[in-house]
Parts: C-alpha cells; sequence; structure tokens
C-alpha cells in the first residue's frame, strides 16, 4: 500500500468523497495533502452536524461545506512548498484546478475562499470550511468564530453571548483532538511517492 493510499484508508476519519479520491490520485496528491484534507473535511462534518443541531431553521449547504473541505488545498498538489511553509498561490491555482475539472463554481471556490473570511460576499458555508481548517489542529481565531455567532444568532434570535458559549463548547471539544490529528497528519510525507504522477503543469487556464 502507497502513502497516498495509507492516507486516504487509515485512521479513524471519515472517507473523502469518492470524486475527491480520484482527483487526488489523478492530480499525484503529496500524502501528506491527502491526510490534510480527510482531516479537515472529517471536522467539518461534525460542524456542519452541530450547526444543523443548533439552529434547525438555518439554511446550509452541506453538500458544498464538505466538499469544499475536502478539497480546500487541491492546489497545494500544484504548489507543494506551500504545504510546509507559507504562501497562498496555492488558492487561486486550486480553484482553476477543479474549474478545469468540471467542478461547478459554488464548489470550486471555497480553494480560493478557505483562507479569507472578511469579504463582506463569505456565506456560511466559507466560514464553516475555514473554521474546519484551523480547529482540526486546535487553532482558535476570535474574529472567524465570531462571524458565525453573529451568523447564528441572527438565525436562531438567541442573545449572542449565548451563541457563543454554545460554539466555543462545541469547538472546544474539537480542539480536544488535536494532538491525536497532528500525529496522523506528520505521519505522512510531503513528498510524493514513487510511481505517482506528477502534478499538471499549469495550463491556460491558469492551474
Amino acid at each position: 500500500m502507497s502513502d497516498l493510499d495509507r492516507a486516504l484508508a487509515q485512521g479513524r476519519e471519515r472517507p473523502l468523497p469518492p470524486e475527491v479520491e480520484r482527483l487526488l490520485r489523478d492530480v499525484g496528491a503529496p500524502p501528506r495533502l491527502a491526510a490534510h484534507l480527510r482531516l479537515v473535511h472529517d471536522v467539518a462534518c461534525e460542524l456542519v452536524e452541530w450547526v444543523r443541531q443548533y439552529s434547525p431553521d438555518l439554511v446550509v449547504d452541506r453538500e458544498a461545506v464538505l466538499f469544499g473541505a475536502a478539497t480546500h488545498d487541491i492546489g497545494k498538489a500544484l504548489h507543494v512548498a506551500e504545504l510546509s511553509g507559507p504562501g497562498s498561490a496555492h488558492e487561486g491555482a486550486g480553484r482553476a484546478l477543479l474549474l478545469a475539472r468540471g467542478v461547478a463554481p459554488r464548489l470550486a471556490r471555497f480553494a480560493a475562499t478557505h483562507g479569507s473570511w472578511t469579504d463582506g460576499a463569505v456565506t456560511m458555508e466559507d466560514l464553516l470550511v475555514s473554521v474546519a481548517d484551523k480547529v482540526w489542529k486546535g487553532r482558535r481565531v476570535t474574529e472567524l468564530e465570531d462571524l458565525v455567532v453573529d451568523r447564528l444568532a441572527g438565525a436562531t434570535g438567541d442573545e449572542r453571548w449565548e451563541v457563543f458559549l454554545a460554539l466555543d463548547g462545541f469547538l472546544g471539544e474539537v480542539a480536544a483532538g488535536a494532538d491525536r490529528r497532528l500525529a496522523f497528519h506528520t505521519a505522512f510525507p510531503v513528498a510524493r511517492g514513487a510511481g505517482s504522477p506528477a502534478a499538471p503543469a499549469p495550463g491556460p487556464g491558469g492551474f
């Protein structure tokens, strides 16, 4: 079993959607990227379910959140250095890659939006993907979480402090598993395994 196979199959995290697994294999994704996407997708599943239970009347596109979490860093298959160092080149590259492969814009957008949440056009779905991408490793971002609290308070009519306490408690429980997730994440190499296809070179579409 290759490192990529192990990253996609081992561990307690939910499997990625089959179409995402195929995409990762097609682009020769580094094993650590696959592990990271599984971890964020798994946390996003928990987060969407918590939101559904807390605010049943709030309409959230579950499919979009989960696909976005599963593919948000796909651009790092092209910009591998950003798996272990800073950089945002993967964001636009990831969205372009997904669009070039026929992914709908509403689903491809998360590859470009997951790193920013101050845009006035940001949706609840965008915020949830961004939160999942932080809290999987125990990172809490007050500004980001406050935006989620505002959306939930507006939907439920609850006092903002009540929503804050509920969300804070849930995210605290998720963050408590960060050490295990980080151990899973770092168990996989950044480098592609022998025999893995190289990521496609940038083409006219910009990916």
